[in-house]
């Protein structure tokens, strides 16, 4: 393509009006639809990681042990989520948005298929848990890459007032995974126990590569991202956008991390943690707790979709704001639930923190954090940001709420004490944040 057609193809691209043309429609779908996926992917190791995993790769250890060694692994995958940010933000800088979404893709189906095929420690012995370690790695790299992209597909190609709910499609996505994830471990549950730990929970990893397929045939179809085309040929592009985002926009990463950390604490907490401790501690039932998981995902979705709308109306932080004060009230009211010991007051305590908590942060934050950094290195910085809020928020999360509730010899109140701390933390960050709602994406510095 040449430059003259690279500057009419990107002008085309830039006068888009609504969020209804057939185009549009596309980029959506690619976004909310490749986000779901690698997010169930990468959630259903995490239900895995809950209720499998202690007994299948981390034998012949105290449970505890066997659990604490399960979640560590979860942490892993966490803690190359910004590494992958950083490797598919610079690409996605310098080569476009599209190809490395592609790229992502790829890696996190063919990682958690293998998931599903590898043999139990019984079997192979510490082979096992090393492959494990190593495939939550790469998905830790894929979905670092896969976040970044599919917002600004949609926030970069949609107009201005309605920036807030385009990003958010990559957003529903998130929790849209964590439904499909949810169930599926939850229908696989339904067997007795042994087959459930022999083969069952190996199904829903295999059939990934299914939903991979199906995710290509329509990412392929949608078109590079216009502000990306209109600086394809800058010099300033030639620069390493790493470097730049850490140099000229440090306050946005810091201040924009902790706002971040306040949304996934929740996720780390009741999504892996809180399953985890009402099934193995309180004795529920594992299927209904996980169609409790599901219907809470559902709700995320909700909370998402109405938080960015208002968010094109009143601004990134008055919404999120709302999230994280209810957040900081509702932290040991919700620990109290978990602590009674009862399913109802579980779906309670879990549909709080998911929609109402998660689902009014989460909503804006993609556009709260695109909206920080300029075109040129918007990959890498949004992308930093996020991962570095869910490795530091949801990351480490389970493994510090499990020493907190041995600290406290059983109560969960030092637990939610903490919760309430880090989301005072967020509310503090968001104070000092500038509202993006009517930036200008277009221009050179933020």
């Amino acid at each position: 393509m040449s430059r003259n057609s690279v500057a009419a193809h990107a002008k085309e691209q830039l006068e888009v009006p609504s969020l209804n043309s057939p185009q549009m429609r596309r980029i959506l779908a690619s976004s909310f639809i490749g986000s779901a996926i690698e997010f169930y992917d990468f959630i259903l190791y995490a239900t895995a990681a809950s209720l499998v995993f202690n007994k299948v790769f981390f034998v012949n250890l105290p449970p505890s042990v066997a659990l604490f060694a399960s979640f560590a692994t979860l942490a892993v995958g966490y803690l190359a989520r910004p590494l992958g940010g950083i490797v598919f933000g610079h690409f996605g800088d310098k080569l476009g948005r599209k190809g490395v979404l592609i790229t992502s893709m790829v890696m996190m189906g063919v990682a958690s298929t293998i998931i599903g095929l590898l043999p139990p420690t019984a079997q192979v012995g510490m082979i096992a848990p090393i492959a494990l370690i190593v495939l939550r790695i790469v998905q830790g790299l894929a979905v670092g890459g896969e976040w970044g992209g599919a917002m600004l597909m949609a926030l970069e190609h949609a107009p201005k007032e309605r920036r807030g709910f385009a990003a958010s499609f990559a957003n529903m996505g998130g929790p849209a995974g964590a439904v499909m994830a949810t169930l599926a471990v939850s229908a696989v549950s339904t067997l007795p126990n042994d087959q459930f730990l022999a083969w069952g929970w190996r199904i829903p990893f295999i059939a990934s590569i299914l939903l991979v397929g199906i995710g290509l045939v329509i990412r392929l179809k949608v078109a590079e991202s216009p502000l990306f085309l209109a600086l394809e040929d800058k010099a300033e592009e030639k620069k390493i956008p790493l470097m730049q985002v850490l140099t000229k926009y440090p306050k946005s990463v810091i201040m924009g991390t902790l706002v971040g950390m306040s949304s996934y604490t929740v996720q780390g907490l009741m999504t892996v943690w809180a399953i985890s401790y009402v099934v193995e501690e309180a004795g529920m039932d594992r299927t209904a707790v996980l169609n409790i998981k599901a219907v809470g995902a559902a709700l995320t979705i909700v909370g998402v979709w109405i938080a960015a709308r208002y968010s094109d109306r009143i601004g990134r932080r008055p919404v999120m704001m709302v999230g994280i004060i209810s957040g900081a009230v509702l932290a040991l009211p919700i620990m109290w639930m978990l602590q009674l010991g009862e399913l109802w007051l579980f779906a309670i305590a879990l549909f709080l923190a998911n929609g109402l908590v998660q689902g009014t942060i989460f909503g804006p934050f993609g556009a709260f954090t695109a909206e920080l950094f300029p075109t040129r290195i918007r990959y890498t910085g949004a992308s930093l940001v996020y991962q570095l809020s869910s490795t530091l928020g949801a990351g480490f999360t389970p493994m510090i709420v499990a020493g907190l509730v041995i600290l406290g010899g059983g109560t969960l109140w030092i637990a939610g004490a903490v919760w309430a701390g880090a989301f005072i933390v967020a509310a503090l960050a968001m104070r000092s944040m500038k509202e993006g709602k009517d930036a200008d994406l277009n221009a050179e510095h933020m």
